[in-house]
């Protein structure tokens, strides 16, 4: 399989239709110009040596050339291996609540818009080390499997919404269990779980969960997202309500959360607008002992550019001993 290290650069290719044209108007305009001396066949006989044909060879081998040059600059390359690559770094698994408690908006634009920014913003900060995104309501599933590959993580965050779990509720208990299910084998000691929530949990028991974790040898930390004063659920344009007809209320429940951190070994913070709370989760993993971790990467393509050159520098060459002259013997006479 052919690939282009710099594909950019075939952008040069347009010129060569450029070239073409601008040539063919140069002929068109200089024929002009010999009209106007006189008869043309007249002019030609004073002209014996000028061969119009070989005009055009010599432009067709400089676009030949330019072409080849193109392709060289492009740096074409063929084939590639499988090679082992090692790197040290921590895992850290997301869990993300995407219950219809996420869209209050005590955050701009809303909890969980902000929270999505928020993981965002921590990817671009990761280096060597693996990352994967549980999401979680009423039940819990894995949306990216551990991985350091950064580019889709962000493209998966992308298409979270509240319709991504169907089951609705907190179920942060299961989340953790299924965070800590999703860690590779080669992981033992730098592993750590953040729940990202409003706390209110209502399914199962996240502080056994968490204690669960630790007993693993992975950290929990959470992340509160919300105000402790509530804020209502917008829904279809209105406010979300129970079957009473009341506006139901979202509040943070710090205790809980405090409880599962405490339980997991890790921290609990409070998330703000400005600073949500990641950023010192993940200087707190920086001290942890980094793992050496390795996965089996395509790399080390076959360089083909230096042949494309060479074809490019024999066309140049060929182009500049053809001349405009007519040749003054012809091989059979």
């Amino acid at each position: 399989m052919l690939i282009f290290a710099r594909e950019i650069y075939l952008l040069l290719l347009l010129l060569i239709p450029v070239l073409l044209v601008g040539y063919a108007l140069l002929r068109r305009a200089r024929l002009r110009r010999l009209r106007r001396f006189g008869d043309e066949a007249l002019v030609r006989e004073l002209m014996p040596s000028w061969s119009g044909a070989k005009g055009w060879v010599r432009m067709v081998l400089f676009c030949l050339a330019f072409f080849f040059f193109v392709i060289g600059l492009a740096r074409p390359q063929i084939g590639a291996k499988l090679s082992e690559r090692k790197t040290k770094g921590a895992e850290i698994m997301i869990c993300l609540d995407v219950s219809n408690s996420m869209l209050a908006r005590d955050y701009s634009p809303d909890r969980l818009e902000r929270a999505k920014l928020a993981i965002s913003r921590i990817v671009d900060r990761l280096q060597d080390d693996r990352i994967g995104l549980i999401l979680f309501a009423g039940s819990s599933f894995v949306q990216l499997p551990i991985t350091t590959d950064y580019v889709s993580a962000k493209m998966f965050l992308g298409s979270i919404s509240t319709e991504s779990v169907p089951v609705q509720g907190t179920a942060i208990g299961d989340a953790i269990l299924t965070a800590a299910r999703g860690f590779s084998a080669q992981s033992e000691k730098s592993r750590a779980i953040i729940v990202i929530t409003d706390g209110e949990n209502h399914e199962d028991d996240a502080v056994a969960a968490a204690r669960q974790a630790a007993e693993l040898g992975i950290r929990v930390y959470t992340v509160g997202v919300g105000s402790l004063r509530g804020e209502p659920i917008p829904k279809d344009g209105d406010l979300m309500k129970d079957a009473e007809g009341h506006i139901v209320v979202t509040r943070l429940d710090e205790e809980t959360l405090q409880q599962v951190a405490k339980a997991g070994g890790g921290a609990y913070i409070h998330a703000g607008n400005e600073e949500f709370g990641l950023n010192p989760i993940i200087e707190d993993l920086r001290k942890l002992e980094a793992e050496e971790f390795s996965s089996v990467v395509f790399e080390e393509y076959d360089e083909q550019y230096m042949y494309f050159f060479a074809l490019a520098l024999a066309l140049f060459v060929i182009e500049m001993l053809v001349g405009q002259r007519r040749a003054k013997r012809r091989l059979f006479e």
